[in-house]
């Protein structure tokens, strides 16, 4: 473990801002913990030229770029339950999208809790827990909005607002002001001309600004949840006029992996209820270039909510006291592999972004190429706060990587999905894999513990997994080993 003080110091001294630390980094760092919905670690995150996302990028120039960062379950209730406690959902039995960790494990401390409970300020805006579930132990005061999410800012009815602009055509019409519908699935996407906060994460960035304002004197814990590049894809039409649909990219390989087993895959279900959207066979050429334009339109939104933030949090002069952490609560499928959306445990499912700025720290603007995982966040959080955490989490801090992104690290990582994959506790069999710094393991197995299926994709060769060789003859004794290796680190993996 770092010694941070000496840490902080050093690296304060080294940036010619003196050798004694600002006095709210003696009493505590600040932090500000900002979860995004659905989004792929190379838009914005890694420098991807296509997508405008200049905030990601300028945070990312200032923090250390996990650049093999894995969730521990492809979908956003137990990503964020695992993250939240630091624990496994084999440990927390959070399994799917319907169940509370308070309903498995009442008396565990949450990451904001264990903050809380030091002596911070804890605020929840947005979608920080998944759906409608909340976890009043873990705030200060009432998360925003109750459960993380608004059913009606999803879509903008834009029939009425056409017809309230005809009837008071020289009004200026607020955020506030504009009509929107109840949230189900309706299109796709959208792309009304509004202001930024007629949606919820304008009102979560405008919410968050004047919570900053309210603690800038305090030691605080504020959580910052962004829906946005979640379905659907609504964004306002300025964010959509960034981009030439014509010049976007669309999946050079949507073809199902070579000798994949059946359960390893979805039929997309998310997308599949959109109107807009068939509900059986491969999309229209013209409906994938619509989707990965409307996906890159609500990423450049979030974006600029993103940038009003940390201008602000500049702003107020709490950049030198206050960690910043960002991630995506999984990765997502834009139609490679056949597959849109998440809940599977391939590479583009299991991989987030994830970046991590701390005051002091030399490594600002580098990327960390070791393997890491979402349960590392809380132990990591604790340390540079100089936070005792709990002694049952099943992750590891990552703190000794800002001082050195280079350092040998963790030999595997692990994420996890049921199958039927809404199932939750009814989960018939259970997706457990392996990623190492070159292959991604996987097996599927039942309740006895029986591997149904295997997988093996060499990623050195593909990045993305496009030939699962798990079951040929010159792949046995690499099976065997992997399979060890997942079996004895399933439940803590440690540098």
């Amino acid at each position: 473990m770092i010694d941070r003080r000496a840490f902080l110091t050093g690296a304060l001294g080294a940036t010619g801002l003196g050798a004694k630390p600002a006095k709210a980094t003696a009493n505590g760092l600040n932090v500000l913990f900002i979860a995004v919905d659905d989004l792929r670690p190379e838009l914005g995150c890694y420098g991807n030229d296509l997508v405008h996302a200049p905030n990601l990028d300028s945070l990312a120039s200032s923090s250390v770029v996990f650049q093999h960062a894995y969730c521990q379950a492809p979908v956003c209730g137990p990503s964020r339950a695992s993250l939240l406690t630091g624990m496994r959902p084999d440990t927390s039995r959070v399994w799917g999208n319907r169940t509370h960790f308070r309903e498995t494990m009442p008396d565990l401390v949450t990451l904001p809790q264990r903050f809380k409970q030091s002596g911070y300020h804890t605020e929840a805006i947005g979608k920080v827990l998944h759906g409608k579930m909340d976890d009043p132990p873990s705030w200060s005061v009432p998360a925003w909005p109750e459960g993380g999410m608004q059913a009606g800012m999803q879509y903008v009815d834009e029939e009425r607002l056409a017809a309230m602009r005809r009837e008071d055509p020289g009004r200026e019409w607020s955020g506030s002001d504009i009509p929107t519908l109840e949230w189900k699935k309706r299109q796709s996407w959208q792309a009304p001309a509004v202001p930024d906060n007629a949606l919820q994460d304008g009102q979560v960035a405008d919410r968050a600004l004047a919570a900053l304002r309210r603690l800038k004197d305090d030691r605080f814990f504020l959580a910052v949840g962004f829906q946005k590049p979640h379905l659907p894809f609504t964004a306002p039409k300025k964010y959509f006029d960034l981009y030439d649909p014509a010049a976007l990219p669309v999946p050079k390989d949507a073809q199902r992996p070579v000798d994949a087993p059946a359960m390893a895959f979805t039929r997309s279900n998310e997308l599949r209820g959109y109107k807009d959207i068939p509900g059986e066979g491969p999309l229209p050429a013209a409906k994938v270039r619509e989707l990965i334009h409307g996906y890159y339109a609500a990423t450049s939104y979030m974006d600029a909510q993103v940038g009003r933030i940390l201008r602000e949090v500049e702003s107020l002069g709490l950049s030198d006291s206050t960690a910043v952490i960002l991630f995506g609560d999984h990765g997502w499928h834009l139609g490679e592999q056949s597959l849109w959306a998440k809940t599977t445990i391939f590479e583009l499912a299991a991989r987030a972004p994830m970046m991590l700025r701390v005051p002091g720290m030399l490594s600002g603007g580098r990327n960390c190429a070791g393997l890491v995982e979402f349960v590392d966040m809380y132990p990591t959080l604790c340390a540079a706060c100089e936070i005792e955490p709990p002694e049952d989490l099943e992750g590891t801090s990552m703190l000794p990587l800002l001082e050195d992104p280079d350092r040998p690290w963790k030999k595997a990582v692990f994420s996890q999905i049921p199958r039927p994959y809404l199932a939750d506790q009814d989960w018939v069999h259970m997706g457990r894999s392996m990623r190492t710094q070159r292959y991604r393991y996987t097996e599927w197995i039942d309740r006895a513990g029986t591997a149904a299926a295997r997988e093996l994709y060499d990623l050195e060769t593909a990045p993305f997994g496009t030939v699962n060789i798990a079951n040929r003859p010159e792949s046995a004794a690499l099976v065997r080993s992997l399979a060890a290796q997942l079996r004895d680190g399933w439940r803590k993996a440690r540098p």
